[in-house]
């Protein structure tokens, strides 16, 4: 059932189309599209994992907004507690000050978090909270008597984000080159792409794992490990298509980072919060970090807040003398992003999310790989309720798609006749093309079967019009 917003039946239905097309600057949107007939997407409510256009269509939201709408759209419960926050106390900033809700859940979030990550450093986003990390690891570092330490080895194809200093981290050329000179002092190493090892890998993951880290420990030997403040990276690689951690990575790059006294940072802004299966998926990996970075499902989007949880020994110099970390956001803990995020994780606790992603993450999986009977599917990689979907012109040779044919294949048809479809997901190129799903943790069977059955009868016309 389909119900016509009172805007639409008063201005018509391009009414918010054209005034975002006229007025609205959109995040990585190519704009031109809209200027030659093309209609803008206008998404006006949510409920569970759907989504309504200002048409009043439905989408499945296969991609939890982005990465971030852990318990589903439209939860009252969320809406109440940011009413009841901003009446009591709307904003006052952490700069030499504290408020309630930021101390509730700082102590709330250090009681999730592995080892003495006890500290809690809160921005309102996960790029933010990348770039804390980085000028905290190069300011520790100086405070313990080793000045030079102050470069960052990260993954190729990772993303950490936009601000200059996560960009600098992030690996990805495309997204780099319009906006160089960078901060200097970012090295990349290879990402734990299974499908893509090196041949002589291809029948052992945990070899290619094991070598994947040890290009850590070569990059910080060239560099001079007296150079090197911190490596970077997600437990499961967002940006190229969901990469796994093989088995023994972790735990190699932690001895790595401790030979080399090197800090290790888990960027988890996509894998924290339920997406893996635990409130932080380094837990579930059995690795300690020494820096952990959070967003998006810390509040699952009802209000923008992220975080930087450090350790115990990284806060020590802080406590001492005129030391301060002259580091700081205005909205940075905000009263009522801090009270929404309590409310989101009670809710976590008490309809057990995590619970509900492990027991059916198996599920997902499975549901998934149906897709492998496709000619056009040559990988399906992930964990928890992150996945992509590896997109080939040869499933025996492996051969990927050449730009010309990602330009036409992902979006020239994949993005739109997904979202036409009813799935709202994302059709990327950053590395080799997929497809990335990840819905709302409160989905199961039902829901895994509608998103399979979407991807089929869509990838199978993809295929047929190449």
């Amino acid at each position: 059932m389909t119900t016509t917003p009172q805007y639409v039946t008063e201005f018509g239905a391009d009414a918010l189309g054209n005034a975002a097309r006229d007025h609205l600057w959109m995040h990585f949107t190519r704009h031109s599209g809209y200027y030659e007939g093309g209609h803008v997407p206008v998404i006006v409510r949510g409920e569970g994992p759907y989504i309504w256009d200002d048409r009043g269509k439905r989408y499945f939201d296969g991609l939890a907004g982005l990465f971030v709408v852990q318990i589903g759209h439209g939860r009252r419960e969320l809406a109440q507690a940011s009413a009841r926050q901003a009446e009591e106390l709307a904003f006052f900033p952490l700069w030499s000050y504290a408020h309630p809700r930021a101390i509730e859940l700082a102590e709330r979030l250090a009681g999730y978090a592995p080892g003495d990550l006890n500290r809690v450093f809160f921005t309102t986003g996960g790029g933010e909270a990348v770039e804390s990390a980085w000028k905290l690891a190069k300011q520790y570092f100086k405070l313990t008597g080793k000045p030079t330490k102050h470069k960052v080895i990260s993954r190729s194809v990772a993303y950490h984000g936009t601000p200059q200093g996560a960009l600098s981290i992030t690996g990805i050329p495309s997204a780099k080159i319009p906006f160089e000179p960078l901060v200097p002092g970012g090295r990349k190493v290879p990402n734990t792409n299974f499908y893509r090892a090196p041949l002589e890998f291809r029948q052992d993951e945990k070899a290619f794992g094991l070598w994947a880290a040890d290009r850590i420990a070569e990059a910080i030997e060239f560099e001079g490990p007296d150079s090197v403040a911190a490596v970077f990276l997600e437990p499961v690689q967002n940006s190229g298509g969901c990469f796994p951690p093989p088995p023994g990575y972790l735990e190699r790059v932690r001895e790595i980072c401790d030979q080399y006294d090197v800090l290790f940072v888990a960027d988890e802004t996509i894998c924290a919060f339920g997406r893996i299966g635990d409130m932080f998926a380094m837990n579930r990996f059995g690795v300690t970090p020494d820096i952990l970075t959070c967003a998006k499902g810390l509040t699952s989007g009802y209000a923008p807040l992220g975080a930087m949880i450090v350790s115990d020994r990284l806060f020590e110099p802080y406590k001492h003398g005129s030391n301060s970390f002259l580091h700081g956001y205005t909205w940075g803990g905000h009263p009522v992003a801090a009270a929404v995020a309590l409310a989101n994780l009670d809710i976590f606790e008490r309809e057990g999310i995590n619970e509900h992603v492990v027991a059916n993450e198996g599920a997902f999986r499975r549901t998934l790989e149906k897709l492998s009977d496709l000619p056009i599917v040559g990988d399906i990689r992930g964990a928890g309720f992150f996945y992509g979907i590896e997109l080939v012109k040869d499933k025996a040779t492996r051969e990927t798609f050449n730009d010309d044919e990602c330009e036409r294949l992902l979006r020239g048809f994949l993005s739109k006749a997904l979202f036409d479809n009813g799935l709202y997901c994302r059709a990327d190129d950053r590395g080799d093309p997929v497809v990335q799903l990840a819905p709302p943790l409160i989905c199961g069977q039902a829901e895994f079967d509608e998103m399979e059955q979407i991807l089929r009868a869509t990838l199978t016309e993809a295929w047929s019009v190449l």
